[in-house]
């Protein structure tokens, strides 16, 4: 009998004395001998795998470089990283973000912070638009404009983004404020025809015309845009329609929304409309031709051409939008002839709408046409009461006028 070899308990057979150094145990770590074969076993940091060879860590995390930010929990033979209660992991599975980045972060958003992410936007209440620091806002819902609406209706659309370009219409309105005095709004639908769903003077309340806009079937045909851009020109800006007279200098606003190639010619009724001070802005969407788009655009094209591979930026659009709409509107409120140019605006009163006129070719040193001035500046405070911006354009030109008065009583 070998030395390395004892006498079984049958007492006729031989048993190897040490198994794990006879044969290929195939063992990680270490090889234990049990009778006549042998047994598996780790070090004191680790445990055995399920396959009876192989060994990993008991303690993962603390073996490894795991990268996690906040936490590391052991998985088996790996770990996942997880995050404090406020936090969720990002998609790289290391780091965390904040659940509430707008609550974690200075933002500065003057009215509203959005989370986004791990980031943020910034938006505004209703009647607000977003400044180009994209942090403050800015009302312009007391402004002046007729602003049109000329929707692709045509069968690529599809009828479920035309519930998207719906609700594209509706947010540009909730920025303005829907007033015979302010914003008058009119809204054109095109296909293979043309077809008006509201004019400028239709509706006097915003309540009322979004529920016409939600309430708009979709045409779904051709894509005559051209022809839409006509019957815009001819007859959306009219005075028959709702439009204020050229002469009231209210910015005349279209807002052209595509999403693929016309099949007629854009550029004639464009160029017209433009020509005539119609500012167009253009929606492209998709398959929308930017060449096209160029053609349809106000002059500069930065500023009055927008476009999206798809209808997941038209929130964006529409912020950037009500923005350029706030600054035409502004333009129309510089001071600090606001007051004298812009009588329409109290159009609902003819008795004072009459007596402004009156009173510019009288002698505003006569004490009867004193007295009708001073009501008329009343009249003007009440009526723009809630607006400080123009309740500063008022007192700039009262204080001219006033100063006018008294130097001409002065030197009589």
């Amino acid at each position: 009998m070998g030395r390395h070899a004892e006498v079984s308990v049958d007492g006729k057979t031989c048993k190897n004395k040490d198994v794990c150094n006879s044969i290929n145990h195939g063992c990680e770590q270490v090889c234990v001998n049990t009778d006549d074969s042998y047994i598996c076993k780790c070090h004191e940091e680790f445990i055995l795998r399920e396959d009876g060879k192989t060994c990993r860590y008991k303690d993962v995390c603390n073996s490894v470089d795991h990268g996690c930010e906040h936490i590391c929990v052991n998985t088996d033979d790996s770990y996942i990283c997880k995050c404090h209660e406020e936090f969720i992991l990002r998609e790289e599975g290391k780091t965390c973000r904040s659940k509430d980045v707008c609550k974690s972060v200075a933002h500065g958003c003057e009215h509203i912070c959005v989370n986004n992410d791990d980031s943020y936007i910034c938006k505004c209440q209703e009647g607000y638009v977003l400044k180009e620091d994209q942090k403050t806002c800015r009302s312009c819902t007391e402004g002046p404009v007729d602003l049109v609406f000329v929707i692709d209706g045509s069968k690529s659309l599809g009828e479920n983004n035309f519930e998207i370009v719906k609700q594209f219409v509706s947010g540009i309105l909730d920025s303005l404020e829907i007033s015979p005095k302010a914003a008058r709004v009119g809204l054109l639908q095109y296909s293979t025809e043309v077809r008006t769903e509201f004019t400028l003077r239709q509706f006097s309340s915003a309540k009322d015309m979004k529920k016409a806009v939600s309430q708009m079937k979709y045409m779904g045909r051709g894509s005559m845009t051209g022809l839409a851009l006509r019957q815009m020109f001819e007859r959306s800006f009219t005075e028959r329609e709702g439009a204020r007279p050229f002469s009231a200098k209210v910015p005349r606003v279209s807002i052209v929304f595509t999403d693929g190639r016309a099949q007629d010619e854009v550029s004639e009724w464009a160029t017209r409309a433009k020509q005539k001070g119609i500012i167009i802005y253009a929606v492209g969407i998709g398959k929308a031709i930017e060449e096209e788009l160029l053609e349809i655009a106000s002059e500069p094209s930065h500023k009055h051409l927008f476009y999206a591979e798809d209808f997941t930026a038209m929130e964006e659009i529409s912020e950037k939008l009500r923005v350029q709409i706030c600054e035409a509107i502004v333009d129309v409120l510089a001071c600090p002839n606001f007051a004298v140019h812009h009588k329409y605006l109290f159009e609902d009163s003819r008795t004072y709408s009459t007596r402004t006129t009156a009173s510019k070719d009288k002698d505003q040193c006569k004490c009867e046409d004193l007295v009708t001035f001073q009501n008329y500046i009343v009249f003007l405070l009440i009526n723009t009461f809630n607006s400080s911006f123009l309740n500063f354009c008022l007192l700039e030109e009262m204080t001219k006028r006033m100063e006018d008065l008294e130097n001409r009583l002065r030197y009589r």
